[in-house]
């Protein structure tokens, strides 16, 4: 019995810090640039009159995304918790911003985000999968 009692105390030590040793999910590559890449579409998207979403792409992407935070042992809450963030949303914001600077585009000028999002789209890459031309 007391084996017993000294597993299970073992046991429950042990399972918190598991959750513990989870890196946060904007840590975690295969998660955090999918997502980067769908915000950055949609930014896209929502700046350019002739480049649309691929909405249905981009929601598939979003279930896989699920599917595999939850494989990595992600609660849907941890999940939700990490895309409903205002931190999470303002570092992403900030991460967004700085790539479109770098790459020339300007919030005063939409033009700079349809020669952004043809460019990607072009390049086939992860934001321009995600876009379309109209």
């Amino acid at each position: 019995m007391l084996r017993l009692i000294a597993l299970m105390a073992a046991l429950m030590a042990v399972s918190p810090m598991s959750a513990a040793a989870k890196p946060p999910l904007s840590d975690v590559p295969e998660i955090e640039d999918p997502l980067f890449a769908i915000a950055m579409a949609k930014e896209v998207a929502d700046h350019c009159d002739s480049i649309s979403a691929r909405l249905f792409k981009g929601i598939g992407e979003l279930r896989r995304l699920r599917s595999r935070a939850n494989a990595l042992g992600y609660a849907d809450a941890e999940i939700r918790a990490y895309i409903e963030s205002d931190t999470e949303k303002a570092r992403m914001r900030a991460k967004g911003e700085t790539l479109l600077r770098n790459s020339g585009v300007s919030y005063e000028n939409p033009e700079t985000f349809c020669a952004f999002g043809r460019t990607e789209i072009e390049k086939n890459s992860a934001i321009g999968v995600l876009l379309r031309a109209k």
